[in-house]
């Protein structure tokens, strides 16, 4: 059995390559070519926290296995990261355990791989101006996606965890050197919203995070943070007058606090939320249709891109000799 260290996902799986892998895969999604239950989520109320099972089968990679991740916010103040994952894989013909993947950085890394997937798909391209809200671990890989496939020149970075801005730069240096020198920590949010074409929010906040009366015409939002129905990062109106594109319309109808609430505040119909990206890479359906119009992808994550991702990493590796073997039978 193969493992398969952060490290290594690292350097297997560039995130160019990452950002190709998901529109391969939500496409797949889209067109019933895949299977992936409604994750499980398990909360832990003591500590706030929550632990979500995930399994997906991808015949196209070919990938099976499953995903354990956990948010466990309280975690900041023990000095520990507030996500941890880890993914394994069986063989699809034997059912055989083949491989065990560090999946804190995986999920880094797929989550900001669909933004950038969204980004190039629906985002102006023009766009050189990013706004991140939520510094803390899946900021910089939103980030990174963005400017592969935008010539982003300026990062502001906005978080009400200081430390967490403080340390962003340094934590993008670590994935994109070339990066760190256009990242810029903001505490007048508003200011670099009004500037902003392309908008990441990654936060677990139960209320929005700013005001739609801040976004300039065309502005593209990727949603990622908000992952339970209690969640919401985004303002009700602007949900309303955006282009939604979703990951899944099963998952988010069933996740999303983000669209949740404006469809039952009455705001939207449920006719709002029906377009997948996985369409828009097929051409199914549109992607932005004037300079102006306001574009808006909600994710909440789908096990299918931690197996596609996880599946080209073992496949690289194993190519390559990366990674270490061991045997649990003995």
């Amino acid at each position: 059995m193969l493992a398969l260290s952060r490290q290594d996902v690292y350097q297997l799986v560039p995130m160019r390559t990452a950002i190709e892998l998901m529109k391969q895969v939500f496409r797949d999604l889209s067109a019933g070519q895949t299977v992936s239950p409604l994750r499980t989520p398990i909360e832990v109320p003591d500590v706030s926290g929550v632990t979500l099972f995930m399994p997906a089968y991808v015949p196209s990679a070919p990938g099976l296995g499953v995903k354990v991740v956990s948010v466990f916010p309280n975690n900041r103040a023990l000095g520990k990261p507030t996500i941890h994952a880890i993914v394994v894989l069986v063989d699809t013909t034997t059912g055989e355990p083949v491989a065990v993947l560090d999946g804190t950085y995986l999920t880094a890394l797929r989550t900001g791989a669909a933004s950038g997937a969204a980004t190039d798909l629906l985002a102006r391209p023009d766009a050189r101006v990013l706004t991140c809200i939520g510094a803390g671990a899946q900021g910089p890989t939103q980030a990174w996606a963005v400017t592969c496939v935008r010539p982003i020149e300026t990062i502001y970075v906005y978080d009400i965890n200081q430390d967490a801005v403080a340390s962003f730069e340094q934590r993008l240096r670590q994935l994109e050197p070339s990066l760190a020198a256009r990242v810029i920590p903001v505490g007048d949010l508003a200011t670099a919203l009004r500037e902003s074409d392309v908008i990441c929010t990654a936060t677990t906040s139960r209320s929005p995070v700013f005001s739609d009366a801040d976004l300039r015409p065309g502005v593209h939002i990727n949603a990622i943070g908000a992952f339970t129905p209690e969640m919401q990062e985004i303002p009700p109106e602007t949900v309303a007058r955006a282009y939604v594109v979703v990951d899944s319309v099963e998952a988010a109808l069933a996740e999303a606090g983000d669209l949740i609430k404006p469809l039952t505040q009455g705001l939207i119909s449920r006719d709002h939320i029906r377009v997948e990206l996985g369409q828009v890479v097929a051409g199914q359906a549109p992607g932005r249709t004037s300079t102006e119009q306001i574009t808006f992808f909600k994710s909440v994550g789908n096990a299918v891109q931690d197996v596609i991702v996880a599946a080209r990493a073992v496949h690289e590796a194993e190519a390559s000799g990366r990674g270490q073997q061991f045997d649990l039978t003995r």
